[in-house]
Order: C-alpha cells, then structure tokens, then sequence
C-alpha cells in the first residue's frame, strides 16, 4: 500500500476530472520518500527521495536529503521501495479520437466475420436513426485476411450509415448507405493516391484506402465543441492510468482550437505538443510570430506530413512488390517533388517537421528529401523526425544517425504486425523491420509512442513489445526478429528523456531533474529486476504532473 502521510489543503486525488473542474491549488511542497528512483540523469542516475515544489523539482537524493525540507504542510509519499519513473511521454498519438474511440464500437478483438458483424448489429440497436457508426478500429487478419463487405453488414445497418476503419487507420469499411450518400458508384473514378476497392463488375465493395477515404469523410459530422472537451477528459483521465504525463499529438487545427480552450478553462492534465498538417506550414508560422509557440501545457511548432499508407493496407510504398501480391508495391500518398517543396518551406519557417513513412521505399524517398533540404538550408537544431520508420532498407540505416533524423516507432505495432508480416513481404524483408537494436547502434535517436488510436497508449505494453519482441499471438516465445530486442533501460528512455528531445523539451521534462516538472510516475514492480515477459503485468500505482496527482490506482490507497 502506498502510504500518505500528510495532505496539505487543496490537493485532490483525481481519477474522474470533471470538464469544468476549476485551476488546481498548487500545493507548497510533495515529497516523496523510501523510494527507488531511476532518473534518467546520467550525472545522478538513482536516488531515494525527491522533494517537488509547486510544480517543479525541488531536491532529488537521500531521504535525510529530503526530510530536512519537509514540514508539516508538506504532502509525503512513502513508495516502500516502489519504483519511480519520469513521467511516460507518448510520441505519437491521435489524443481527441483517441478520446472518442472510448465510447465507439469496439471491434479490434473482433476474432471472426461473424462476431465482427454481430458486434456492429449490436452497437447499431444503441443508436438512433440516422446517427453515424464510427471507429472500430477493426483487423482483418484476425481472421483468415479476407476484407469486410458491405454487404456483410448492410442488413443490420438498415438506419444508419457505417464508416468504421482499420486499426492502422489507412482504410475503411462503409455501407450502402454511407456509399450513397457520398455518391460513390461503380462509375466513381479512383483516386490518386488511393483505392477504391471493387469486386468483379466493379462495384465498390465499401472498402476504401488511404486518399479514398476523403471521399466519404466530409459526410460524417463533425463533433461539437462540448462532445470534443469530454473526448479529451476521457482521454486524458485514460493515459493518465497508463502513466502518460505528455503526449505528442497529431491532427487538425480544430483540434488545437480545443486544447486551446482546455487551456484557457484550466482543464489540462496531460501535457500537449501539438501538431497540424504540414501544408499549413505558413499559417502555424504566422500564429508563432504572433501569439508564440506555448507553454508548459500546450505547445506549438511542428507538422505532420504522409509519404505512404501502411503494411496491412497494402499501401506502405515498398522498394519490391509484396510477396502475398506480386502485383503491387504500395503507394505514395504525395508525389516526392510536392512534398519537397512543403518540407522545403516548413523547414526554412523554422518549423519542425514530422512526417509518417512505413515503407522501405518511402522511407528512403524521405531521407532522400531530408538530405536535399539539409543541404539547401544548411545547418540548424530541426530534429527532422520519421514517424515509424517500420520497414527500412539496411542502405539505409546509416542514414538516419547522418542525418539527425529522429527515429520515432511504435512498439507495439511490431507484436501485432509480427502475426502477419512475413506472409504479406517474406522473412527476409522483416528481418529489417522495427530495427530498434541496430538503429541505436549506429547512434540513430530512438523515441516510442503508440499511435493511439491505432494501438493502446500504454508505455508498460510497448516497453514489453521493445524487449520481449514476442507477438501477439504467442507464436514467437523467445521474439519476433530478436536479435533487434533492446534493453529495459534503452526502452525507458525512448518513453522518456530522448522522447522530450524529440519535441524540444528534455530541458524541461523527460528525466528527474532539480528545476525540472515534477511529472513521474510510481510502479508496482521495479521493470529493472522485473522478468521481460511479465513487464506487461505491471501496474501503475501513481501518476503526478506538476507537482499534482492525476490518477492514483484504487488497490493502493
């Protein structure tokens, strides 16, 4: 049991925040004591206690350190011994669908077409006519890879129009009456840089791909701004039991507008750096020139940019056709020349840019363009990134530490894509795949997310997934690729110090530091001593951000 000792007035433990809840009273002192804290500081790399003040820390060292400090106001923490970690930032997440994805159909586990369908008849029986089925997030290789059909679902969805993606979020299924009200016919023309799926005459099947999925997601309605400020309490009341304290976000700038507004309202509990589309490059440069980049809740400066789709799509761009599909390379969902010129004028605006390649072939088409800009605009801290940077060329890894391109990945899709990926691009291509151990290596930088709501944002999950590399389906026991497993540390750091680099914060967060945020988290195991394939069994006990406890596990109080 985590014991605490003494509160001072104002301190709330909050599991169930509240969209209106009012500022925090910040408390004077929080200390915590008889703990085994790793911080991720290389000058001091553990300690026994840790002294916060207000939101920042304060003493980092001995409980004799600490307990001179302490008076009768201050709030004390005795971990027993437990570990404490730097709060987890999660590098790549969707935060407001996320959010939402709470309260959609829950399709991912979904093992058969049946229970895929009587699950949507379900979900379908809650709503009311008219009203819009969305999310699902649903896997077709959980079964035998055949795609869903509309027609699978037509006859339990007569009153409502369904537009449900996969996990990976780079295709979707819609019914007939989804179809039909984007006007998408058997004469629709494709895409470029997408696919409409369609059977033997010809017939849209509802299934579309990457670009294509444009064609249908102006009909959806759009939430409204109270429906999005309860998707963001759900979603930070969510990670903040996952022992996320920081998240980097990517999407639109409707979606800034709200975490603006959760700002204003004092509503944030996560910390936010948010990203918007990279073609809006002039407009994220006028709002820094003149309002500035943020503060310590809600940052600004970098845009998100897609080179393909993904590997379960069949729409990651591949330097060799897929092996289930000789035919087909994958795509590129902007032709190179474009996206040079957008991450060319991004760059020189000073912006960061953050841009999505799982490919070999997209990949290498992007460090290409990396190199290109690097050499036009000369040297400068950009810390270019490559979002997950899943499938690469060995040419290629040597690269990214030449570079300074920030590797930034997703554990856990390397223990799910690891059921199917060597049926879909053979062994040999996916002995270069997920290369955690040889892009650290080279002195590549390596930083984790989850891709959320593609995959759970669960840091204790993915560092399982970076050590154990053993898949989903208990088929790999001693790892998927294993001679790419890394360590506990190595994967704490991806979640921590080096993530706060890839979003220029370790000045402020990311390790436990004197005059750093007094964001961290308390564990119910010590990860270090922990055997790898039961890491994932950890539990999260405490989760503070500045100075502040957001979630606390029910079991230990």
């Amino acid at each position: 049991m985590i014991k605490i000792l003494s509160f001072i007035t104002g301190l709330t433990l909050m599991t169930n925040l509240q969209a209106t809840s009012p500022p925090l009273q910040q408390q004077t002192q929080f200390a915590i004591i008889n703990a085994n804290i790793r911080t991720f500081n290389q000058d001091q790399p553990t300690a026994q206690a840790m002294l916060c003040q207000a939101d920042t820390i304060k003493i980092i060292g001995t409980n004799a350190d600490v307990l001179q400090h302490v008076d009768s106001q201050t709030v004390k923490i005795d971990a027993h011994g437990r570990l404490v970690l730097p709060g987890f930032i999660d590098s790549h997440v969707h935060f407001l669908e996320g959010g939402h994805r709470l309260a959609s159909v829950q399709l991912r586990n979904a093992k058969t077409p049946e229970e895929f369908i009587a699950r949507i008849y379900e979900y379908a029986q809650t709503l009311e006519p008219g009203a819009w089925i969305t999310g699902g997030d649903w896997d077709h290789e959980n079964w035998d890879g055949t795609l869903p059909n509309r027609s699978w679902i037509d006859s339990v969805t007569a009153d409502n129009p369904v537009w449900i993606n996969r996990l990976d979020g780079h295709m979707a299924l819609a019914n007939s009456t989804a179809l039909a009200l984007a006007g998408i016919t058997k004469q629709s023309a494709d895409i470029e840089g997408g696919t409409i799926v369609r059977d033997v005459s010809g017939k849209p099947t509802g299934i579309l791909k990457d670009n294509a999925m444009s064609l249908i997601d102006p009909f959806v309605p759009q939430p409204t701004d109270p429906q999005q400020l309860r998707a963001l309490q759900a979603a930070m009341d969510y990670v903040a039991s996952c022992g996320v304290t920081s998240v980097h976000h990517f999407g639109t700038w409707d979606e800034l507008d709200i975490f603006e507004q959760a700002r204003n309202k004092h509503m944030l509990r996560t910390r936010l750096y948010a990203g918007v589309p990279l073609q809006t490059y002039a407009r994220l440069q006028q709002k820094i020139s003149r309002a500035g980049n943020g503060d310590v809740w809600l940052r600004i400066g970098c845009l998100k940019g897609f080179v393909d789709g993904s590997l379960g799509s069949h729409t990651a761009a591949m330097l060799e056709p897929y092996t289930d599909a000789p035919q087909d390379s994958g795509l590129l969902v902007e032709s190179p020349d474009s996206l040079f010129k957008r991450i060319d004028m991004a760059d020189q605006a000073g912006l960061q840019v953050i841009v999505h390649a799982i490919g070999d072939r997209a990949n290498r088409t992007l460090l290409d363009i990396y190199e290109r800009v690097l050499h036009q605009n000369g040297a400068r801290d950009r810390r270019f990134r490559i979002e997950h940077a899943q499938h690469i060329h060995p040419d290629d890894y040597p690269r990214f530490q030449k570079y300074g391109v920030i590797a930034s990945m997703q554990p856990y899709h390397l223990i799910d894509d690891g059921r199917w990926a060597e049926k879909v691009i053979g062994h040999e291509r996916c002995r270069y795949s997920y290369a955690y151990r040889t892009l650290l290596d080279i002195g590549a930088r390596l930083v984790f997310g989850s891709d959320w709501y593609v995959a759970p944002p669960t840091p204790l999950d993915g560092i399982y997934a970076a050590v154990t590399r053993r898949t989903l389906d208990n088929r790999h026991p001693g790892g998927w690729i294993p001679e790419q497993k890394i360590s506990v540390e190595e994967a704490i750091r991806a979640y921590t110090i080096d993530a706060a680099y890839a979003s220029f914060e370790e000045n402020i967060k990311g390790s436990l530091v004197p005059g750093k945020l007094a964001d961290f988290v308390m564990l119910d195991r010590d990860l270090f001593r922990t055997p790898p394939e039961a890491i994932r069994d950890a539990r999260i006990l405490l989760t503070v951000v500045g100075g502040t406890i957001v979630y606390q596990d029910a079991k230990s109080e």
